[in-house]
């Protein structure tokens, strides 16, 4: 299951997708616009910034915008970012595996095969879309 961190992450980062060239947010703004706790928006983005798809202004006018274009940044980039490898267990896992305790083999384990078909479906879709294409979902568009 995807978090609550990677669910906001995904909403604060839509907001920045919809931002004008050369425009700013603050987290406080993004935080009270989307309902999101500020301290939990702040770790968020200290996470997206270090991870290079964001970058923040200091100052007085300071704030955050996207470090790309809302079309090179998909959703999966977001997720993997805030919540770590997209697998429903870690024997499902691509960067992360980790064989289960109860395992008599994955060869033989129909939960595996069934874990990896899932987090490969969830993948697909998440590594396609782009903040570009969700915020068109939205009725909105990609203003820079």
């Amino acid at each position: 299951m995807l978090s609550n961190k990677g669910k906001y992450g995904l909403k604060a980062m839509l907001h920045l997708a919809g931002l004008r060239e050369n425009e700013i947010a603050s987290a406080a703004q993004i935080a009270q616009m989307h309902e999101i706790p500020k301290k939990f928006l702040d770790q968020i983005f200290a996470e997206l910034r270090c991870s290079g798809l964001i970058y923040s202004k200091k100052g007085k006018a300071g704030g955050f915008a996207l470090a790309k274009s809302a079309s090179a940044i998909k959703a999966g980039d977001v997720i993997r970012v805030l919540d770590g490898p997209i697998a429903p267990f870690p024997c499902a896992s691509m960067k992360f595996y980790r064989r289960c305790d109860d395992c008599d083999g994955e060869d033989t384990c129909a939960v595996h095969r069934l874990m990896v078909d899932a987090r490969e479906a969830l993948c697909k879709v998440l590594d396609k879309r782009s903040l570009a294409e969700m915020l068109k979902q939205q009725g909105l568009k990609e203003v820079a």
